[in-house]
């Protein structure tokens, strides 16, 4: 019987659409997390009679024919990219972009991964750096006698040193836009790295060229909506038992079938 298999790629796929919910709620705290959502669709058709043939017994063209499907299963399992909400740390080195725009890291291999997580802090070197110590690029040095950092809204970091009023320039920092940002690959710590998808870079300053601007001492937060998720992890529990229901519809038939005498 066709069902048991095709039942059986029913609870697989909500499996996975169960897996990537429970994801996006483990992340619903995470510093920018972009939710995901996955995607589904029906697998190749058994032609028994195909439409638009020929009829064997009349001639005349099938208007309809005999298509069964064979179940479902994963396309894609699809970003959204919309921003997260802004909440306000106090930190003078938290940074939120508002708008179009990822920060630049520089990773340890050389390559440049990206983020729109703008929890920066400073190392030993004065550098501004991720959580996990990564470079921010281009790179910005604090001075250590400086008395006050400030990070206008189109990226240009000042501060002002001791013993002077006047603020000082020490960089400029630049964000990153693609094309399509759903086509870069995440690989943890909240960084994506470009693939042939998402297109290559933009790189512009903050508030050019259509950029995100900046805000200081704030962070995006997820964009994760409880009751969205919980409402489809409710749909999705209830889909997997519909298709577990059809394996146990298809396994009572079989044995009404093979006790026939």
């Amino acid at each position: 019987m066709r069902s048991l298999a095709i039942a059986a790629t029913g609870m697989q796929a909500q499996q996975l659409n169960v897996e990537v919910i429970s994801h996006n709620i483990a992340n619903m705290n995470t510093t920018a997390y972009a939710r995901q959502r996955a995607e589904f669709e029906d697998m190749l058709y058994q032609n028994i009679a195909r439409p638009g043939a020929a009829s064997a017994a009349s001639g005349q063209v099938l208007p309809l024919g005999i298509q069964v499907g064979v179940g479902v299963r994963a396309n894609a399992i699809g970003r959204i990219t919309e921003q997260g909400n802004i909440a306000q740390t106090g930190n003078p080195y938290d940074l939120a972009i508002s708008g179009r725009g990822y920060f630049q890291i520089t990773m340890p291999s050389g390559d440049t991964a990206y983020t729109r997580a703008g929890n920066l802090a400073l190392n030993a070197e004065g550098q501004l750096v991720t959580a996990d110590g990564y470079l921010l690029e281009p790179n910005i040095t604090i001075p250590s006698e400086a008395t006050s950092v400030n990070i206008t809204r189109d990226g240009v970091v000042e501060v002002t040193l001791q013993g002077q009023t006047a603020p000082q320039q020490v960089g400029q920092i630049e964000l990153a836009a693609f094309i399509n940002p759903a086509g870069l690959e995440a690989i943890g710590d909240n960084l994506f790295l470009q693939t042939p998808a998402s297109g290559e870079p933009n790189v512009a300053a903050a508030g050019a060229d259509g950029m995100g601007t900046l805000m200081q001492r704030f962070i995006e937060t997820s964009n994760v909506n409880a009751v969205e998720e919980i409402s489809a992890l409710i749909i999705a529990q209830r889909a997997y038992e519909m298709n577990a229901r059809v394996i146990t519809a298809s396994d009572e038939m079989l044995q009404a079938a093979s006790q026939l005498r």
